[in-house]
């Protein structure tokens, strides 16, 4: 068994350096501007080299991309087709733009598939435009991202100084000394951001996991309880508690009260890097938790939770992980960089928290098949009997 597995390390090694060369050698052709023109007309070549002309023109737009859709968003337009396609005049008069510019923006809206022109000449939804709808943390997202572009206007700056301003001052509790108290308008702010996503992930996870077998589950870092609200009709004979610094919690006391849930719910407030972990649970969730804290912060915690769960009790960790298939942009590009404007934390491979449970005492840990990664990534694992 041991010269086999030995064996096979040499071939492993021979076949990464092979895809190496290889990968050279194609950049070395894209980086050709005669093999770019002969691929160009090429006819077997040529799809290939106009789509990668695509993506890069794509790379350099993206920005203008985004905030044609903020626009669409903060003018109300894709409410505004929810009941039927308008003319552009329509548009015009209630968006407060003049007829040209307006025609600019729906032309421009179209191409990127948020809006569509219909033949008689007016606009309806497209299929983003549609998606966004009912979908309130989409349209969070968008807004809350002018503090990152802010924080990117000088990229370079950004990365040598390790964070950005904004995002820093925004994620300011996150950041706070242990046993800090912090300030109510950042909370606030942070936590209507995140419960405006929450649905739609927890939606995903819960098509993922079964919460049903649960006697008592305990949401760390659980924001207004949003999470735990939205799960609650999937475990109906759990008793549910959320663990997140007082002023947070004090609004998921009453989240979780006005959703029906004051009997078989609570919220305490506390530090989970320093406080006690409330005990007893048979399933601790950590929801977009780990990421946002850096490598000793998370492998404290993760042992801290495997004492505190009640024996043969599990840890789920849901949030975007890195080298996801499907997801490998927003892991390694956005959340890197997000994360570092933010000032700490970083996107982990699912293999990296795999071994940081098993490191802090963890069983059989899983990778689940998510419907849709590019949302979040959910891995659990077992405390032993």
């Amino acid at each position: 068994m041991a010269s086999r597995a030995g064996s096979a390390v040499p071939g492993a090694t021979a076949f990464m350096a092979l895809r190496d060369r290889l990968a050279a050698w194609q950049a070395r052709l894209a980086g050709d501007s005669r093999f770019r023109r002969w691929a160009a007309r090429f006819p077997l070549t040529r799809p290939i080299a106009r789509r990668r002309a695509a993506a890069l023109f794509d790379l350099c737009a993206g920005f203008v991309y985004s905030q044609i859709l903020a626009a669409c968003l903060r003018l109300n337009l894709f409410e505004m087709l929810r009941g039927g396609a308008l003319p552009a005049t329509t548009i015009a008069r209630r968006t407060g733009l003049s007829p040209d510019v307006t025609v600019r923006l729906l032309d421009a809206a179209a191409a990127l598939q948020l809006v569509a022109p219909t033949v008689d000449g007016r606009h309806a939804l497209g299929p983003l435009g549609a998606a966004l709808l009912d979908n309130p943390g989409i349209a969070a997202m968008v807004e809350h991202h002018a503090i990152l572009y802010d924080d990117l206007r000088d990229p370079v700056a950004m990365l040598r100084n390790g964070r950005g301003d904004g995002l820093s001052a925004f994620w300011s509790y996150a950041r706070s000394a242990p046993g800090a108290n912090s300030e109510p308008a950042p909370v606030s702010a942070y936590s209507a951001l995140m419960s405006a996503s929450q649905p739609m992930v927890a939606e995903e996870i819960g098509a993922a996991y079964r919460f049903g077998g649960h006697r008592r589950i305990l949401d760390i870092g659980g924001g207004d309880g949003t999470f735990l609200a939205t799960i609650a009709a999937r475990a109906p004979g759990a008793s549910l508690v959320l663990l997140d610094v007082p002023p947070v919690a004090l609004q998921a006391r009453a989240r979780l009260a006005s959703a029906g849930l004051a009997g078989r719910a609570d919220a305490i407030g506390g530090d989970f890097r320093t406080d006690p972990l409330p005990a007893g649970a048979d399933l601790v969730t950590l929801v977009r938790v780990l990421h946002d804290h850096d490598d000793a912060v998370v492998a404290a915690l993760m042992r801290r939770v495997h004492a505190a769960l009640a024996p043969g009790g599990r840890i789920l960790i849901a949030e975007p992980m890195t080298a996801t298939r499907g997801a490998e942009r927003m892991g390694a590009a956005y959340f890197g960089v997000y994360l570092l404007a933010m000032g700490q934390g970083r996107p982990r491979r699912s293999d990296e928290l795999v071994a940081m449970l098993r490191d802090a005492g963890f069983v059989r840990p899983r990778v689940l098949r998510m419907q849709v990664p590019l949302i979040v990534s959910v891995i659990v694992a077992d405390r032993a009997p």
